[in-house]
């Protein structure tokens, strides 16, 4: 299970260091994808399989369907962490989740997102501002 927030820096050859609790959970290698709200999604190889195969079975007939498999899958990559337990972020992804030198990496439960830190923290305003109305929004959904 991937929780909590980190901030990181992204080195000159593009990479980032996972946060180190979280390293063990993905020495077999992670897809990186485009991710929503222009963030970067980060998946151990296991929890990738079962949305891909989701994504798959969506109707290619519709629009809205082709674009968000050509969003999730058509922008996936695989990656290993190196020995020091970073990642190398690929140009195409750094420049869609706009990530400069700081990056704030958060844990989603079956994902990590990278953020960049200036986009992470008006989100994170913009979310904190509206919360009340947000819980309201999710109480049929037994939360």
């Amino acid at each position: 299970m991937f929780i909590g927030e980190y901030q990181h820096l992204i080195d000159d050859k593009g990479r980032i260091a996972v946060p180190s609790k979280f390293r063990s959970l993905l020495k077999g290698g992670v897809i990186m994808t485009k991710g929503l709200d222009r963030c970067l999604f980060v998946f151990d190889k296991k929890s990738w399989q079962p949305i891909a195969e989701k994504i798959k079975a969506l109707p290619f007939s519709q629009a809205n369907a082709r674009a968000f498999s050509r969003l999730m899958l058509g922008s996936a990559m695989e990656a290993d962490l190196d020995v020091q337990g970073r990642i190398l972020l690929p140009d195409y992804l750094q420049d869609y989740a706009g990530l400069k030198k700081q990056a704030i990496i958060t844990g989603v439960y079956n994902r990590l997102e990278i953020w960049d830190e200036s986009q992470w923290q008006k989100y994170k305003a913009r979310t904190e501002a509206s919360s009340e109305d947000i819980a309201e929004n999710l109480d049929g959904l037994g939360i």
